[in-house]
């Protein structure tokens, strides 16, 4: 495929821009001025279907063409004007990742994915992108602690930021989107970023539903001419929308048996909005089934030529419901012609791979309903004739109750209906409790106010701010608060009694207050009077780990000798968890799960007299239990919510759990951080170490693979490498050369390593050597990497903790006096467990624990050293200095806050 034509030459007006248009079959439009032909600032609310993506192309494009040269060659310089994209969804991100690559791609333009689903970048990477697509949380994640690696050291090449579903700003993860712009907002007005790309930064945001247009055209800074509004007339086709009223039941008004689908949609394509993901499974179930009772007469009909790109597409699915669910059903003829009917279900439970293997089915037309949560609506370009919103209330883990969507998703969804050019006309049906019916009969009147959601989580994106240094003292502090969206003349989301002559004084109230609280809890350090701020290790981990303040709290709340139950009661607590809720039809299986008759958990949930409790009675319990439950390899709980909630608190847990190792080796806590270490990769791995599946951690190994092993008493990876594989394979019931497979995993360990721990001779100075040999050679080119850590047992104090790579390498430990000591050295891997290497050795000397290193690494001239990442590291105040402050009385009153004339304090508040 050749290149497309270069993007016309630079200018401030350009006036040929046919060879840009005719490679992405634009047409010129009313917004065209401004985005092509202008560098404004623009936000544009029109309705979902009337070609939004194209504003934001136009835009990019009229940035690229800032590359021309003089005699209209594109001379493109790789990540030096970058693109930054932010959408709701990691849906909507990938399919605009597939639709830019192959536009742009021609032109040498990189694309990148930032989101979960996508953690193979590097920094390199980074730097080198042209366009960024992320989530909000994603990049405020990435860019809050990698500073120089790739986090703020790239901001100033940002030249266009694109805000895709910009009311995202109205829902409680709004507030890290409302961050970051506050962030670059800030940080192009600085004085040092005069000469740079950001300096001039363009924004451009768009949305479906904008009610208060004005109030974010002012935060983004937007010219009256940047500002635009469409109504309904701008629907590619005409919307009909349909509203029944059932009594409540628990079922959802028992959708399924309702044949709405079968009596409105006349057989075509259809969306089918659930309010769950167990939901949408059990609707596709239903559906099916349904179809299926119609015979002849069935209207979603699959011709034999459909019916063998189904059979062939569902082998390369992962999910096996989905996988039956897209071939359900029998095969009728009817006048020689073969009849299949089709269902398929997509949500966030689902890998990739068959989100976009069901995408791709419906697109293409072979299957022709889908049952889907609500994050589909968010812009991904998957159109239907028509949309079924099945239930209008959604569970909200905030309020830990049911609250109906809001107007804005439910636009959303609705957008959803009428494919054009294949249909002039859409439908939605809403089915609602009988006493909302009138709230949704009128839903198209208008909107809900797109308010600011950040001062419920102030806290956390102002200690991140200072964390990166780009509020160094507390007027800075202010000016980022002034650079939010919170920072409204209308100030909704604060409170509505303040006039607008004392919004700016409320600002500083709320910042100083936030800024004291911070430096209370030792997340911060400020001067005595206050002015000056700067971060402590424990707001750094709190913003490094993207946790909610409580959390940390708890972490710092943590006892001195750190259990690893005690541990795991930590990660229970956590804010990050709050969201999970005791459902009263789980009880029971709780209940049994506690009791534990085998003796199958670790830990249990126990009563007043040290028994095993009979009843789970609240949120923590419930956690407790459930991650015990799956920390054992084989979980009782299959209930898919269940399963769900166990692989939330798995993946959340191991973030706190990390934070919590690097929290107490800043402390040279010995036995927190090592409980830590372990808990973490347990939570990863969803298996305690002492577990009998450890061989799941290898690939191509399942859980029916690792009872088969397990019954044959191979539980180490020690006994599956001395084991026949013809054996394995009789016993797993599978056909050679499964076994030999099977053992070739074991390829992805790390080499096998000798620890020794003894005394060493010295010249006058007793040392205690610790010595690392490598028995195997490197199986792959991976690098693997393992924590040491050498604690002393009696005073639970580590004296040693490096990052290495377990080559030839010995530990010299040395200062000691006479006395008796417990020294315990550990290599723990990063990504295993059950390979861990753990020794102790009881000795007459004790080392004095001064301020001075105890401990310093020797490394083999043939292996590089490994970057030092100990407990201290470069990050920290310096150990004689106190983290615990006196009080700061200049900070606890406002009034001499802004009062004092101390270092020009009072000057820069006029001047701003």
């Amino acid at each position: 495929m050749s290149p497309p034509p270069p993007p016309p030459s630079q200018a401030p007006r350009p006036q040929s821009p046919p060879s840009f248009l005719a490679a992405f079959s634009l047409s010129r439009s009313e917004c065209f001025p401004s985005c092509f032909l202008s560098d404004v600032n623009m936000v544009v609310s029109a309705p979902t279907g009337s070609g939004k993506t194209v504003l934001f192309e136009l835009c990019i494009l009229r940035l690229l063409s800032r590359f021309l040269s003089p005699d209209g060659r594109f001379m493109h310089v790789k990540g030096t004007l970058k693109t930054i994209y932010i959408a709701p969804s990691k849906a909507l991100i990938q399919e605009k990742l597939r639709d830019w690559n192959q536009k742009f791609g021609a032109w040498g333009i990189s694309c990148l994915e930032l989101t979960g689903d996508n953690d193979s970048y590097s920094t390199r990477n980074i730097q080198e992108a042209d366009i960024i697509l992320t989530t909000p949380e994603k990049f405020d994640a990435v860019t809050r602690y990698r500073i120089k690696e790739g986090g703020l050291s790239f901001f100033s090449d940002i030249a266009l930021l694109l805000i895709d579903e910009v009311h995202l700003l109205n829902d409680p993860r709004g507030a890290a989107l409302e961050a970051i712009v506050s962030r670059i907002k800030m940080l192009s007005s600085r004085p040092e970023m005069k000469s740079t790309a950001l300096a001039h930064v363009r924004f451009a945001a768009v949305s479906a539903t904008i009610p208060n247009l004005e109030d974010l055209a002012e935060w983004l800074m937007v010219p009256p001419q940047g500002m635009k509004r469409f109504g309904e007339e701008m629907r590619p086709v005409k919307l009909t929308t349909k509203v029944f009223g059932y009594a409540a039941a628990k079922n959802d008004f028992l959708f399924e048996k309702a044949d709405i689908l079968m009596q409105y949609s006349k057989g075509k394509s259809a969306l089918v909005f659930c309010s769950t993901r167990k939901g949408a499974q059990e609707a596709a179930q239903k559906i099916s089934q349904t179809a299926m009772t119609f015979g002849y007469s069935n209207p979603f009909i699959k011709t034999k030529e459909q019916q063998e790109r189904l059979r062939e597409a569902s082998l390369s699915c992962s999910d096996k419901q989905l996988q039956s669910y897209i071939i359900y059903g029998d095969i009728s003829i009817v006048a020689g012609t073969y009849y299949l009917s089709t269902v398929g279900y997509h949500n966030g439970a689902l890998c990739l791979k068959d989100r976009n293997l069901v995408e791709s089915l419906f697109l293409n037309g072979d299957i022709q309903i889908v049952c889907t949560t609500n994050t589909l609506a968010h812009g991904i370009n998957l159109p239907a004739h028509t949309v079924v919103i099945k239930s209008t209330q959604q569970y909200n883990k905030e309020k830990g109750s049911y609250v109906e969507y809001d107007r804005a998703t439910v636009l959303q969804m609705c957008g959803r209906a009428g494919r054009p050019p294949f249909d002039d006309t859409g439908l939605v049906i809403i089915m609602t409790r009988r006493e909302t019916v009138h709230l949704y009969e009128n839903f198209l009147n208008g909107c809900e106010m797109v308010e600011s959601q950040l001062l419920s989580c102030i806290t956390e994106h102002l200690t991140a701010e200072i964390v990166q240094l780009t509020v160094p003292d507390i007027s800075r502090a202010i000016e980022w608060m002034k650079c939010s969206y919170l920072y409204n003349p209308e100030i909704y989301a604060v409170k509505k009694e303040i006039s607008r002559d004392r919004i700016e004084r409320y600002m500083q109230d709320v910042c100083v207050k936030k800024v004291n609280e911070l430096s209370r809890n030792q997340m911060i350090w400020t001067d005595e009077d206050g002015f000056l701020l700067k971060p402590l290790e424990p707001g750094r981990l709190m913003t490094k780990y993207y946790l909610k303040f409580d959390t940390m709290k708890y972490i710092m709340q943590a006892q001195s000798n750190c259990r690893l139950e005690d541990a795991l009661h930590i990660v229970c607590r956590a804010e990050e968890l709050s969201w999970v809720q005791l459902r009263r039809n789980e009880k029971k299986l709780l209940n049994d799960i506690n009791t534990d008759k085998d003796g199958r958990l670790r830990f249990h949930i126990l009563g007043d007299k040290g028994k095993k409790k009979k009843r789970i009675q609240t949120r923590e319990e419930k956690i407790f239990v459930l991650a015990n439950d799956c920390l054992t390899g084989d979980p009782l709980a299959h209930d898919l919510s269940l399963t769900q909630d166990a692989n939330s608190i798995c993946s959340n847990g191991c973030r706190v759990a990390k934070c919590m190792k690097e929290y107490f080796i800043f402390r040279k806590n010995y036995k927190g951080a090592l409980n830590s270490i372990i808990l973490g990769k347990s939570l990863h791995h969803k298996l305690w170490d002492d577990s009998p599946y450890l061989l799941k951690q290898l690939p191509g190994i399942g859980m029916v693979t690792a009872k088969a092993l397990h019954s044959m008493g191979i539980t180490s990876f020690q006994s599956l490498a001395e084991a026949d594989p013809r054996r394995i394979e009789i016993v797993a019931g599978r056909k050679f050369p499964f076994g030999n497979h099977i053992k070739e995993s074991l390829l992805s360990l790390p080499p096998k390593v000798e620890m020794q721990i003894e005394k060493a001779d010295g010249q006058g100075t007793p040392k205690l050597a610790i010595t690392l040999t490598r028995l195997t050679q490197a199986q792959t080119p991976k690098r693997h990497y393992a924590d040491m850590i050498v604690g002393l047992e009696e005073e639970n104090a580590i004296i040693y903790h490096e990052k290495i790579s377990p080559y030839h390498t010995k530990v010299l430990l040395s200062n000691y006096q006479q006395g008796k000591l417990t020294i315990k050295a550990n290599l723990i891997f990063e990504e295993f467990i059950g390979v861990d290497l753990h020794q102790k050795v009881e000795l007459n000397e004790e080392p004095r624990l001064g301020s001075k290193r105890l401990s310093s690494l020797l490394h083999p001239a043939e292996v590089s050293p490994a970057k030092n990442t100990t407990a201290t590291g470069n990050t920290t105040l310096p150990d004689k200095q106190p983290i615990c402050r006196k009080s700061n009385k200049y900070i606890d009153s406002t009034m001499a806050l802004f009062q004092t004339d101390r270092r020009g304090y009072r000057r820069r508040i006029s001047r701003r």
